[in-house]
């Protein structure tokens, strides 16, 4: 792990907002990071019965929600849900996605690792694709503790994007190469090749920068108080699901990487 400063903090925070900003324009259109099909949008949904169950009218915070992906599927499920996020231009494009589909989403403008909400205030807590990014994760899985209610869930979706095996990165190669042979330089996921070397430098400084392994999250969980800690990696469903908008080398390679869901419960 790499130590920082307060002040180094600072910057590289500044510099993670302005990286996400960046990248909302072509959020929605990538596979993996939008839902494409109503396959993918129900194996969505049986992740989250299984481990948070149907809403009912219960509150839901879904921190560093993007363009509102994961608030939509529990708002879906009969959630009410809060989203939170620091990238303004992520923001607008969740609040007119929430417009046009009729839903009534609140969405808050806030810091996933100090969210400002009131304590006891949530019965679920929800992120995906965050963990990997967090600067400091034990502060902020205890700022989400202390959110949520008694008898409460965190579920957290990630994986590790650092260490992909030698499977993996062998599929990756391939990938790449075939994509040189028939000129397809086209983004399918993740950034574009111009904001590929501040990705990359981002990486290299937040706290998960060799791989964000999900005993280690686990570890972090428990020092922060939370109990009954499952770690699930039965993604299959939702992988299939995204092949057909992947190419079949992508597809290949996203079903294989250590992929998962955390559920942690505050007692």
């Amino acid at each position: 792990m790499t130590t920082l400063s307060h002040g180094a903090n600072h910057g590289l925070r500044e510099e993670i907002k302005a990286y996400w900003s960046a990248r909302a324009a072509s959020f929605d259109s990538q596979p993996g990071h939008e839902i494409f099909s109503e396959e993918e949008r129900e194996a969505w949904h049986r992740l989250l019965r299984r481990h948070l169950g149907e809403g009912r009218g219960r509150k839901a915070l879904d921190v560093a929600c993007g363009t509102a992906v994961i608030a939509h599927l529990l708002d879906d499920l009969g959630y009410a849900v809060t989203g939170l996020d620091w990238a303004e231009p992520m923001l607008e494009l969740a609040r007119t996605k929430a417009r046009t589909r009729g839903r009534s989403i609140r969405f808050l403008m806030g810091d996933a690792e100090n969210t400002m909400e009131p304590d006891a205030s949530y019965d679920v807590i929800t992120n995906r694709h965050l963990v990997w990014t967090l600067v400091d994760p034990l502060p902020a899985f205890r700022d989400w503790h202390r959110v949520l209610k008694p008898g409460g869930k965190l579920l957290i979706v990630d994986g590790d994007h650092v260490n992909p095996g030698l499977a993996a990165r062998l599929i990756k190669r391939l990938s790449a190469f075939v994509a040189s042979l028939s000129g397809d330089g086209a983004v399918q996921n993740g950034p574009a090749p111009s904001q590929m070397e501040t990705h990359l430098s981002i990486l290299s400084r937040v706290h998960f920068s060799q791989g964000a392994r999900a005993e280690e999250v686990v570890k972090l969980l428990r020092q922060a108080g939370f109990e009954t800690i499952t770690v699930d990696t039965n993604m299959r469903a939702i992988h299939k699901a995204q092949r057909s908008n992947f190419s079949f080398l992508k597809g290949l390679e996203r079903s294989i990487q250590h992929r998962y869901a955390i559920c942690a419960s505050r007692s």
